[in-house]
C-alpha cells in the first residue's frame, strides 16, 4: 500500500507541477539531473510554482506532405514557427503566475539559430521549451527540437534555439510588464544569463539603428546579380496569423520570412536549397491584425557553398491613417544547394554592382568568417 500510495503521489506530481507549489518533503530531481523541487507530503494553494522550478512545455506532431519543399525537406519557416509556438505557451505561463496585471508575452528575438541536422515527412517533431533567465522586463526561453522516425525510431536534434520575449499588459499593449523572477540552481546559471541579456540588448540596439533601407525592383537584371533573385511576398494579416490580442504570431513572420529567403536562394542556384541556420531575428515593432506586410529579401553574399540573405519585414497599416509604414522585423537567413542525393553543391557567386552591395557583401563575408572561426574554436578570425 505504501508503494501504491507513493506511485500514486509522484503521478498527481508530474500531472500538477506545471500549477501546485510544492511542500517541502523527500528531494525530486527532475530530467536533467538538476534538482529543482521536493515531493510533497500534502499539496499547497495554487501559486507562483515557477518560482521553484521554471516552466517547461513539450509540443510535438507528426511533419506532413505541406510542410516541406518538393525534395521531402522540412521547411526552416515550419521549424521556426513550431519553436515559436513553444516559446509562446512557456512565456505567458511564467509571467501570468503570480497575482496582478494579465499580460502578453511579445516575441522580440530570437538569437542565431543553426539547422543541424533536415528533417523529412513522416518524421515527428518534439519540442521542448524551458525558461533559462529572466530579467526585470524580459524572458529568455531555450527551445530544443529532435526529429523522431517512427519507423526505426531513431532520434536525433535538429535545431537549438534562444527566444527573448516581453511581457505586455492586456489593458495597454504599450505597457511593459515586470517579470516574476525564478531561482536558479546554481549562481553561475544567472550571471551567464545576465551576460547573454546585455549581450543582446546591445545587439538590438545596433540592428535598429541600420534597418533604414528598403529592396527596390530592377529592370532586366542580370544573372547572378542581388537584382536578379531579390524577392518580395506581401502578405495581409488575418485573423489566422494573429494572437486574441489581435498581433502577429512572431512564429507566422518567420515562417514567411523564409518563404521569401527561400525563393531568393532558388532563384539564384537554381537547385533545391534548405536552410542551414538563422541570424538573431529581431522584432522591431508589433504587427497588428488588417496590416499589409511586405517581406523583401536580398541575397548579401556567397561562400563557395553557402549564401546569405537579408530579410526585411515592412508593415503598413492601411486602415490607420494615422499611423505610416514601419520596420516590423529583419533578419539574415543562411542557406545551401543540395543535390538530388542530399550532397551540398557550390553555389554560383554573386555579383555586387552598386556601392551599397559592395559594402553588404564584405559585411557578409565578415560575418561568415567570424561564424566559421567560432565552429573552429576561434574567438577570432585567423587571417
Amino acid at each position: 500500500m505504501k508503494r501504491l500510495a507513493r506511485a500514486l503521489c509522484l503521478w498527481e506530481l508530474g500531472r500538477q507541477a506545471a500549477s501546485w507549489r510544492l511542500v517541502t518533503g523527500q528531494k525530486c530531481v527532475w530530467p536533467g539531473g538538476r534538482c529543482w523541487a521536493s515531493v510533497p507530503k500534502a499539496f499547497g494553494t495554487r501559486t507562483n510554482f515557477l518560482q521553484s522550478r521554471p516552466c517547461i512545455t513539450r509540443t510535438g506532431r507528426i511533419m506532413r506532405p505541406d510542410d516541406a519543399n518538393v525534395a521531402g525537406n522540412v521547411h526552416g519557416g515550419t521549424i521556426l514557427k513550431m519553436i515559436e509556438e513553444a516559446g509562446a505557451i512557456t512565456s505567458p505561463r511564467h509571467c501570468n503566475s503570480q497575482n496582478g496585471e494579465r499580460c502578453v508575452a511579445a516575441l522580440a528575438r530570437v538569437e542565431r539559430t543553426d539547422f543541424l541536422s533536415p528533417m523529412c515527412i513522416g518524421e515527428v517533431a518534439h519540442v521542448s521549451a524551458e525558461i533559462t533567465y529572466t530579467s526585470k522586463h524580459s524572458v529568455e526561453v531555450q527551445v530544443n527540437v529532435m526529429s523522431e522516425n517512427i519507423l526505426t525510431g531513431t532520434k536525433k536534434l535538429t535545431n537549438k534555439a534562444t527566444l527573448w520575449y516581453v511581457p505586455l499588459s492586456l489593458k495597454n499593449v504599450d505597457k511593459v510588464l515586470e517579470v516574476p523572477p525564478v531561482v536558479y540552481s546554481r549562481q553561475e546559471q544567472e550571471e551567464e544569463g545576465r551576460k547573454r541579456y546585455e549581450a543582446q540588448k546591445l545587439e538590438r540596439m545596433e540592428t535598429k539603428w541600420r534597418n533604414g533601407d528598403i529592396v527596390q525592383p530592377v529592370q532586366n537584371p542580370e544573372p547572378n546579380t542581388v537584382s536578379y533573385s531579390q524577392s518580395s511576398l506581401i502578405h495581409l494579416v488575418g485573423p489566422s496569423d494573429c494572437t486574441l490580442h489581435g498581433f502577429v504570431h512572431g512564429g507566422v513572420t518567420m515562417k514567411l520570412m523564409d518563404e521569401v529567403a527561400g525563393i531568393v536562394a532558388a532563384r539564384h542556384c537554381k537547385t533545391n536549397i534548405v536552410t542551414a541556420s538563422v541570424d538573431a531575428i529581431n522584432f522591431h515593432d508589433k504587427i497588428r491584425k488588417g496590416c499589409v506586410i511586405t517581406i523583401s529579401g536580398r541575397m548579401t553574399f556567397t561562400s563557395n557553398k553557402s549564401m546569405e540573405i537579408e530579410v526585411l519585414v515592412d508593415a503598413d497599416p492601411v486602415v490607420d491613417n494615422s499611423q505610416k509604414r514601419y520596420r516590423a522585423a529583419s533578419a539574415f537567413f543562411t542557406y545551401v544547394s543540395l543535390s538530388q542525393e542530399g550532397k551540398s553543391l557550390p553555389v554560383p557567386q554573386l555579383v555586387p554592382e552598386t556601392e551599397d552591395e559592395k559594402k553588404r557583401f564584405e559585411e557578409g563575408k565578415g560575418r561568415y568568417l567570424q561564424m566559421k572561426a567560432k565552429r573552429q574554436g576561434h574567438t577570432e578570425p585567423q587571417p
